[in-house]
């Protein structure tokens, strides 16, 4: 454990860096439970970082897309910035055009959360978010552990309670460059989203409440293709997404982790396999990276410099009875795993 930095209150800010025998590396901050760097091998044994961020914690406090947060209370979008629950409806920050975005203005990304737990692979963090936070209802109790597991996997164990009835829909918003951390885009990776369907949105990327087949579109990633191969397609979700910012319902046969994406690099032969408890993911290709940001050794994150796979349940669940539930009751225990797993192709 080191300090990172001070916030502007004087608080310290710590980072934490857990590691595993196979040479794994992951920094993690407790500002917004951030991954500031994870370092993985490539088909020669070289550890490569390849996630994007900030050499210091001033990078992050200036403003940045969620680079690796813990994004809360409710991750992805809520339509029109409310929701009803139980007869009351909540008015939440419209932070993304006519919507609530990623808990609102200053959402758990912004938070210095306390120390719970830590060993040299292992990370536990708390947050209790106060009853009305950011429009959201009930006192949220969160835990969060990140585990570097030997196989190189970061694990992210998810964990909440309430005392008023509440929605919760936690992630993490890594963005991942498996070739360079972001100095070239990530058009040439190769991807694979374990989904036969997907929520397609309105212009303001709102989900319809359809779940629209992906075959014939180029939603259609159950087998490989390269990420940049129909990212600019003559096709109107991709026109309203800017590229790929949509939510994939996964095929699942079951409750616990499985496999949602895997994507394979070829320079590097990283592989990163994503595996998750959650019913979906949103696929996102840094589309609003536009090379404003100096990130960690003076790289400029250029659009599409990353791409993101934020394990959720779906955008707008709380406004789409539909979706599968998001609400947390007193007495229950909100719990989902996602990890994210790296290997080499030789």
């Amino acid at each position: 454990m080191e300090t990172f930095g001070k916030l502007p209150s004087g608080e310290e800010v710590k980072i934490f860096t857990l590691t595993n025998e196979a040479g794994m590396e992951a920094r993690i901050t407790t500002y917004g439970g951030i991954v500031v760097s994870l370092e993985v091998p490539d088909r020669q044994g070289r550890l490569g970082d390849v996630v994007l961020g900030f050499d210091t914690l001033d990078g992050y406090l200036k403003g940045h897309p969620y680079f690796g947060a813990i994004v809360g209370r409710y991750g992805n979008r809520i339509g029109g910035a409310q929701f009803t629950l139980d007869g009351v409806t909540y008015k939440l920050a419209a932070n993304n055009g006519p919507n609530h975005l990623h808990g609102g203005i200053e959402g758990f990304d912004k938070k210095n959360w306390k120390v719970e737990a830590a060993d040299g692979s292992s990370l536990t963090l708390g947050y209790v978010s106060p009853d009305g936070e950011e429009g959201y209802p009930g006192t949220l109790r969160t835990r969060v552990t990140y585990t570097v597991t030997p196989d190189n996997g970061l694990r992210i164990d998810y964990e909440a309670t309430t005392d008023k009835p509440t929605v919760v829909n936690l992630t993490n918003h890594s963005y991942f460059n498996l070739k360079d951390a972001g100095a070239t885009p990530i058009l040439d990776h190769e991807i694979m989203i374990n989904a036969d369907r997907f929520t397609p949105v309105d212009e303001t990327l709102i989900p319809t409440g359809e779940l629209r087949p992906v075959e014939g579109t180029p939603f259609d990633f159950r087998e490989p293709h390269k990420i940049g191969e129909r990212i600019d397609a003559d096709d109107e979700q991709i026109r309203f997404g800017g590229g790929y910012d949509h939510n994939f319902v996964l095929n699942r046969t079951g409750e616990g982790l499985e496999l949602a994406a895997r994507v394979y690099e070829p320079a590097t032969g990283r592989v990163l396999e994503v595996l998750t408890t959650e019913p979906g993911v949103q696929f996102y290709t840094g589309n609003f990276l536009d090379g404003t940001l100096e990130g960690k050794g003076g790289i400029r994150y250029q659009k599409r410099a990353a791409f993101c796979l934020e394990t959720q349940h779906f955008p707008d669940s709380p406004n789409k009875p539909q979706f599968p539930s998001v609400v947390l009751r007193p007495g229950e225990t909100y719990r989902t795993t996602t990890v994210y797993r790296f290997s080499v192709k030789k």
